[in-house]
């Protein structure tokens, strides 16, 4: 059975068919959130995403590809996910300090968090081309053509102005000058 014929069985409340689609694509989605995600709230999302699957599958229309509408749920449930808990500024820096092993010092996220707030004020205040890119791109994780279509401008230039975005961030946080091109 293939995936467009799992999602109408699901349509049609059939928990076997949601059972196999889980099980098809969970590995997959679980490994793409992680990238960005603690592996605690992987679980959470997954589950959420099969949530909206299972309220949602009549909406499906079977011309696209399956895979990309299950990601597209999972990428905006783990966006909702860090939406709720707060600005990315709050989030980010206990995570950083987790995953590389050390320990969230209070003082030490305190002056993070100071230092992740100047280097997105290299990027312009609010509203600024390159921290709106930055902002669409990164924080809520829409895609290239999406962050085009939303601000007006060709995907060339979003592409461009996040390049100059990541440059400038990089050099704000210390890793070289904003002059540097940087690797690909």
């Amino acid at each position: 059975m293939n995936d467009d014929d799992l999602i109408a069985g699901v349509a049609n409340g059939d928990d076997a068919a949601l059972r196999e689609l889980f099980e098809r694509h969970a590995p997959w989605l679980a490994a793409r959130l992680r990238r960005w995600l603690a592996a605690a709230d992987v679980e959470d999302v997954l589950q959420e995403t099969f949530l909206v699957v299972w309220r949602g599958a009549a909406r499906y229309r079977s011309q696209g590809n399956a895979g990309a509408w299950l990601w597209g749920i999972a990428r905006r449930q783990g966006a909702l996910l860090l939406r709720h808990r707060g600005p990315l500024l709050d989030v980010l820096p206990p995570v950083v300090a987790t995953e590389s092993g050390l320990a969230a010092d209070p003082a030490q996220v305190a002056v993070d968090r100071v230092e992740l707030a100047e280097a997105f004020g290299a990027l312009g205040p609010d509203g600024a081309e390159l921290r709106e890119v930055s902002r669409l791109l990164f924080v809520e994780d829409r895609s290239v053509s999406e962050v085009a279509q939303l601000t007006g401008v060709s995907v060339g230039t979003v592409k461009s102005r996040a390049f100059r975005a990541r440059r400038l961030l990089r050099a704000a946080l210390g890793g070289g000058s904003a002059a540097e091109g940087g690797s690909r």
